[in-house]
């Protein structure tokens, strides 16, 4: 942990060039305005174009990553280490990955953030660097235990609180803030209406424009109140497509006056609550714009819209340039450049950083892009990173970590908050909650995602321990999201003999296996309770099971409240954020918005 020697000494050089106050959320004055454009005014061309990219890089260190992300980031980068990215490229941007090994537990991700400012701000005309990372919660999560981990958005749709929104999101960005990540590319502000939707789902927090507007809103001032940048995303909206932008390039099909009574709502909620930062969709809305080219690189939709239109002008990050949907119509070199001309600001994670840097460097040069247009950019990505008190403050401490990460308050606070959310889709003969004198013994089976974290699951074992600890006899056998013949027989050899089994399933279609395995255990005369760990459109494919649970999420916080729910220690007060429509006549619903039963009505 570097010493307050240390700290002083890296920032003189730019605490001196832009004395800022110490007020994190303050946001820098009018004053302050003119040193940030004499930072600007210093920069190097080069700098400037560094300062532009938000980058991936592997290891747990910024200076002493293991051999393996030494060699992963030789491959992918150039370059050894993130000290190293920094220097070549001056990057004013890192995103933390789990699978970039960045992430491993709370502790060594405060130390990887210090590193990573040191060796940005040891530089000539150093500067701090804006970490981030896709801390949605629920199903997207790259910070896991001992984290805390509160649920999704779709779940907090289906509770329908907005103080639970705002205070989850206020819980989330306070652990962010605490090991060094100071935005946070959440809430989603899409509008998931396509129950087909691959990519989306229940990242959104429903299919009602308003609801969700007021929930992201919510969840704006929470992020942001806990200084930590908010980021809704996907502009213009990612909520009705069949298609995923990170292997294909989707297009919607909304006219304009749809785009404007679904789509828009929520990202005009997310302006006026004062949103930090918004995030492009790799997506072709040809009513917005014909031309073909995805969002992230149209100037009609990015600057006549967003900026224009709506009126926004924060920071606007691209999705990930190394994405499928944005990398279709053009070359890696010409995309940095045409989403700068659309009207971006910071270029997220393209494929080569150093195709990328220098095919912006040569379209100034060239005068394809003015440096006048570049230094617009920097100067919003400046302006947060001073309202976020990143020249000020760039480091953070153990002691901060233990005092904010992981705390019992906050655990609590994201078990209250789960209790809410869960819903009870179907409760036929009023089988549940489920009775420890009638079915004290539970067989548990299903889908075992992995954990979007690394650290929570598998969900059978998590909901059988749950279970056990309110009284029940509870084992569990993993059966899979496609279980195969052999684990039906298994499942269904373990069923005989219980009083009760509950499946955990996942995104049921209609020609999975995991209906086999529902018919199979249903055939036994055992009572059969289910809980959707994702999506609830399962229910819809499972319509003979007399006890339906909507969880919305495989973490443990959402797992564990809905065995609390099964057993009866808390009633489900969760409502339908979305419609289930019928499997056999999908023009017709089964479970409307806001549908979901409690006990003993």
């Amino acid at each position: 942990m570097p010493t307050r020697r240390t700290v002083l000494a890296a920032t003189a050089g730019v605490t001196s060039a832009l004395a800022l106050g110490t007020d994190a959320q303050a946001g820098p004055h009018p004053h302050d305005d003119k040193r940030l454009r004499a930072l600007v005014a210093r920069m190097s061309l080069e700098e400037k174009v560094g300062q532009l990219f938000v980058m991936r890089v592997y290891g747990h260190s910024a200076t002493a990553p293991d051999q393996a992300d030494i060699d992963a980031n030789l491959q992918e980068l150039g370059v050894r280490t993130a000290a190293e990215l920094l220097e070549r490229y001056r990057v004013g941007g890192i995103i933390y990955f789990s699978w970039a090994h960045n992430t491993r537990d709370p502790h060594q991700i405060a130390a990887l953030s210090n590193g990573i400012q040191r060796a940005s701000l040891g530089l000539p005309r150093g500067l701090p660097v804006l970490v981030s990372t896709d801390q949605e919660h629920g199903i997207v999560a790259r910070v896991g235990k001992p984290a805390t981990l509160l649920p999704g958005a779709m779940a907090l749709g289906a509770g329908g609180s907005r103080a639970d929104a705002r205070e989850a999101a206020r819980v989330g960005g306070a652990e962010l803030r605490a090991i060094g990540v100071r935005q946070d590319y959440a809430p989603v502000a899409d509008v998931n209406v396509n129950p087909a939707n691959p990519v989306i789902g229940v990242r959104s927090f429903g299919a009602a424009p308003d609801a969700v507007a007021g929930l992201v809103a919510a969840q704006v001032k929470g992020y942001q109140g806990a200084g930590v940048a908010a980021t809704a995303k996907h502009f213009p909206g990612h909520g009705d497509t069949a298609v995923d932008s990170h292997y294909g390039f989707p297009v919607i099909e909304h006219t304009r006056e749809q785009w404007t009574a679904l789509d828009a709502p929520p990202f005009r909620a997310a302006i006026r609550a004062g949103i930090d930062s918004i995030m492009t969709a790799h997506i072709m809305v040809p009513a917005l714009d014909p031309s073909g080219d995805p969002a992230t690189l149209s100037h009609p939709i990015l600057t006549g819209i967003l900026r224009e239109q709506l009126g926004y002008d924060g920071v606007v990050v691209t999705d990930s340039l190394g994405m499928q949907g944005v990398r279709e119509k053009y070359g890696d070199d010409q995309v940095p450049v045409l989403a700068l001309k659309a009207g971006v600001d910071q270029l997220l994670n393209p494929p080569s950083i150093d195709v990328a840097w220098n095919a912006v460097l040569a379209a100034v040069r060239s005068g394809e892009l003015t440096e006048a247009r570049l230094d617009k950019s920097i100067l919003r990505i400046l302006r947060l990173k001073a309202k976020l008190g990143l020249f000020e403050q760039p480091y953070v401490s153990d002691a901060g970590v233990d005092r904010v990460v992981g705390i019992r308050r906050h655990l609590e606070t994201a078990d209250r908050i789960a209790e809410r959310t869960t819903t009870l889709l179907v409760n036929e003969g009023s089988l549940l909650p489920l009775s420890r004198r009638t079915h004290r013994n539970v067989l548990v089976v299903g889908a075992d995602p992995a954990s979007p974290s690394g650290t929570t699951g598998p969900p059978t074992a998590v909901l059988a321990a749950e279970l056990a600890s309110l009284g029940f006899t509870a084992t569990s056998l993993s059966t899979g999201t496609a279980p195969t013949e052999a684990l039906v027989e298994r499942a269904v050899a373990a069923a005989r003999g219980k009083d009760a089994v509950v499946v955990a399933t996942y995104n049921v279609t209609a020609d999975s296996t995991q209906r086999t395995l529902v018919a199979r255990l249903l055939a036994t005369g055992v009572p059969v309770v289910a809980v959707a760990i994702r999506n609830p459109y399962d229910v819809a494919q499972l319509t003979q099971v007399k006890g339906y649970l909507a969880a919305y999420s495989w973490t443990d916080v959402e797992v564990r409240a809905a065995a609390r729910v099964l057993a009866g220690r808390v009633a489900p007060r969760g409502k339908l954020p979305v419609p289930v429509q019928r499997a056999d006549e999908p023009a017709k619903t089964l479970y409307p918005i806001g549908h979901g039963l409690t006990y003993g009505s």
